[in-house]
Formats: structure tokens, C-alpha cells, sequence
């Protein structure tokens, strides 16, 4: 009876590139790097593109994508999360929402089928630097007494109840909404990554093997790389929006 063998890559090597430029060098750029700077320059594009055509009465084109996304985080973040006062955040709101969304979904494009989010250092990156934001806020809006003291003592809790709610409120406002952020979009791109290069190789192998089996990972491979160009937009707009969420919540204190 012959057994199918099938040959899965080691998993260091679906997330660790060689070199490409400046090998040895401190300024070494691997495929994570150039996954990055292309969606740093692809995001600049558009928008750049986009204002030099505003005096454009009808959008069309890239000046169609910027305004669409534009009002999109205006809409759909920005007010349903922290009001009118919310919108001299939209800049950083938007840019950050197009540059998650072109450094994941280069994860489905052909020949490169990374997403750049897979790797843990940006997305702590971006948390680290929403924590940073969203307290600055706080203690801005509210000073710094005022912001820990609503922070760690909501009000309408009774007093006996600090004694739980004080130390739950610390820890996850100021030590766990960062690593929450950065985890929830690297799992997501890693665990999408990984259903992808099962399916591509249960594909590969079974070709080789018997050309009517592999219809059926080949299927649930094209299915799963739909279903991942959804993940990508929905994990931008899920980092996004609690980003939102976060500076709202700094800005506004529960009452």
C-alpha cells in the first residue's frame, strides 16, 4: 500500500526571510521589509494622488479610494466611537487603517503571499504607539489626577468593589490593551497564513500524486483565499476601531 508523503516546509521558514539588499549590513531589507515599504508607499500614493485632484467635482479613480476611505473612518470609526471632537485624530486613523490593510493583503497577491503582520515587531509597534496616544489624550483631556482617577475608580461602582475593580482596571487599561491590539492582528495573519500554505502544498502534492485528489484542497484553497482578503480588511478595521475606541474613552470619562 503506498503512503502519501507529504512535504510541509519547516514553519521558521514561512516566517523568516534571507536578506535581499544590504545583506550583513545593519540596513539588511528581507521580504518583511519591502512588504512594509511598499504599503508605506502605496497608502502615500493615494492620498498624495488624491489631493492634487481635488478640485475634481466628480471622483474617479485613486481620488474615488482615498475619499471612499475617508468617509468610511469618519463614518464608521471615528463617530460611532468618539464623536466630532474624534475627527483631528482622522489622519492618523485613516493612514493607519490603509497601511494594516496593504501590509496584510499582500498575504493572497501572487509571488509574494506574505502578509508583513505576520511578523510580531510592527504590530507591537503600532500598539505601543496607539498606548502611548490614547494616554496622552487622557491626561491631556482630563489631567493627569482626573485621568487615573476615572480610569481606576469608574464611578457608580461601590466602594467595597475597588478593592477587585482597581487592579482589573489597571492591568488591562494600562499593561494589556497594547499586547491585546498586537496579538489580535498578528494571530489572525499568522493562523490565515498558515491554512494557505496547507491547502497550496495538500494541493501541490496530491497533483503529483493523483490529479483528481487535489481538486478538493485546491477548492478550499481558492475558498480560504477569499475568505483571507476579508480577514485583512476586517483586521485593519478591527485595529482601527478599538484604536478609536481607546481615544474616545480617554477623551470622554464614563460618568
Amino acid at each position: 500500500m503506498n503512503v502519501l508523503a507529504l512535504n510541509f516546509p519547516e514553519v521558521s521558514h514561512l516566517f523568516v526571510w534571507p536578506d535581499i539588499l544590504f545583506s550583513g549590513t545593519d540596513y539588511a531589507i528581507n521580504k518583511t521589509v519591502l512588504i512594509y515599504l511598499a504599503a508605506v508607499v502605496i497608502t502615500a500614493a493615494i492620498f498624495l494622488t488624491a489631493g492634487r485632484r481635488t478640485g475634481s467635482l466628480v471622483p474617479a479613480g485613486v481620488q474615488h479610494v482615498a475619499e471612499a476611505g475617508v468617509t468610511f473612518i469618519e463614518e464608521s470609526v471615528v463617530m460611532e466611537t468618539i464623536g466630532e471632537e474624534g475627527k483631528k485624530f482622522m489622519p492618523f486613523l485613516t493612514t493607519m487603517f490603509f497601511f494594516i490593510l496593504f501590509s496584510n493583503i499582500f498575504e493572497v497577491v501572487p509571488g509574494i503571499q506574505f502578509p508583513a503582520n505576520g511578523r510580531m515587531a510592527v504590530p507591537i509597534t503600532l500598539a505601543l504607539l496607539v498606548w502611548v496616544i490614547y494616554n496622552v489624550v487622557g491626561v491631556r483631556a482630563q489631567g493627569l489626577f482626573g485621568y487615573l482617577k476615572n480610569s481606576l475608580f469608574p464611578p457608580g461602582v461601590p466602594v467595597a468593589l475597588y478593592l477587585i475593580v482597581t487592579p482589573i482596571e489597571l492591568v488591562s487599561t494600562f499593561v494589556v490593551r497594547p499586547f491585546s491590539l498586537a496579538i489580535r492582528l498578528w494571530a489572525n495573519m499568522v493562523a490565515g497564513h498558515l491554512l494557505l500554505v496547507t491547502f497550496a502544498v495538500l494541493t501541490h502534492e496530491l497533483w503529483n500524486a493523483t490529479y483528481v485528489g487535489a481538486a478538493a484542497p485546491f477548492a478550499m484553497l481558492v475558498l480560504m483565499t477569499g475568505f483571507e482578503i476579508l480577514v485583512s480588511v476586517l483586521q485593519a478595521f478591527i485595529f482601527t476601531i478599538l484604536t478609536a475606541v481607546y481615544i474616545g474613552g480617554s477623551l470622554h470619562p464614563a460618568h
